[in-house]
This record gives structure tokens, sequence and C-alpha cells, in this order.
């Protein structure tokens, strides 16, 4: 995908968010929308997929790293994320938006301020920098991914111990193409990308 098709694809998301507001409101709701990835990295350069982050008001224990809950899973289908070559992630408020994957975000769209036009207006130019959050310090990036592993931990625990027996956590997890094994997969997939980066940063010790 050439840099300019994902730069207009980024202004798309956060016009979509920006026009479906009033269905994206409540406390659980999408808060803001950001980008990172190489788009940020290597402005001017052909790319895969633009890479974006949704932050919803919903707690660590609903959504722990590399999980996509039915809620959310809906809302990528308002916002058509399925339908063009884009990565998204999850974050929730009560957590930083870095983390080991995502760094130096940019803010494009929020419930508070809208689309963040002037940030995307200077990624078209290639002169985003200014506009992208800075990311933590080793020691606080490892506190936190620590913090992320083991929520992420219990919800797997949580996924394994309801996948079979749990009649009302099938069927509601058991729609739109997804199915609890889906659901299942993505726990497992979340802890060990956590247990992978905490293991790597304790060998840089």
């Amino acid at each position: 995908m050439h840099f300019n098709t994902a730069v207009r694809r980024l202004r798309v998301i956060a016009e979509d968010c920006q026009k479906t507001g009033p269905l994206l409101d409540g406390g659980d709701g999408l808060l803001a929308v950001h980008a990172f990835g190489p788009v940020l990295d290597h402005p001017g350069q052909d790319l895969e997929a633009a890479n974006i982050v949704l932050v919803m008001g919903m707690s660590a224990d609903e959504l722990p790293w590399g999980v996509e809950p039915p809620k959310c899973s809906a809302l990528a289908r308002l916002l058509r994320l399925d339908k063009s070559p884009v990565l998204w992630r999850w974050r929730p408020a009560e957590w930083p938006v870095a983390n080991h994957e995502i760094r130096g975000p940019m803010p494009i769209w929020s419930r508070e301020d809208g689309v963040r036009t002037a940030a995307l207006d200077a990624l078209a130019e290639r002169r985003a920098e200014r506009f992208r959050l800075p990311d933590p310090d080793d020691d606080a990036l490892a506190e936190q991914s620590a913090r992320e592993l083991q929520t992420s931990l219990a919800h797997l625990r949580a996924v394994r111990d309801r996948y079979w027996d749990d009649l009302d956590w099938q069927r509601s997890h058991r729609r739109d193409g997804r199915y609890p094994e889906d659901h299942l997969w993505q726990a497992v997939d979340g802890y060990l990308d956590l247990l992978d980066r905490s293991a790597s940063t304790r060998s840089q010790i």
C-alpha cells in the first residue's frame, strides 16, 4: 500500500469515528484512536497495512493484551476496519497506550477533541514526529509489561475455565463469524506475546 493511501485511510477512520460518535458513547465505549508502526516510523515508504490502536473505556481485566471481546469486534465492523488493509489493537484507558509493540503512537481521533486534523496533515507531509506520544522509559515499560502479563494470565485461566462448560459464555462468544476457540486462541497468543517480552527483558539485564 502506498504511503499516501495509508494516510488517507487513517483520515477516513478518524472521520468515521467522528460521524458515528453518538453510537460510541458510554463509559466503556471508544475514547481515542492512535496510529503507530511503519506509517509513522518510515514516512513515505510503501507498507503492507496501516496500524492503529483503539482505546476503550473498558477495564484492563476486560481488555487484556491481544484480546478482542465481542463488543470490540462489533465496533471494528462499524468502523469498517475489516474492509481495508488495517491492523488494529485494543487498549484499556487505564493503561498507557504505548507498550512493547506500540511505540510512539500518534492520536488521530479522540472523543474530547474529534479528528486530529493537524496531526494527520503533518503525517501527510511526513513531519508528524512532534505529534507522537513519548515512549515510557525501560523501567516503566518493564513494570507495565509485568502488570499486563499478570492480567493476561488471569484472563487466560478464566477463558480456559469457561470454555467447555459455561453455555452462556459460549453463546455470547459465538457470533459474527467468531467462535469460542477464537477467543481462547487470542487469550493464549496475547499471554505468550507478553511472556516472550518478559523473557527478552530479563535476558538483557
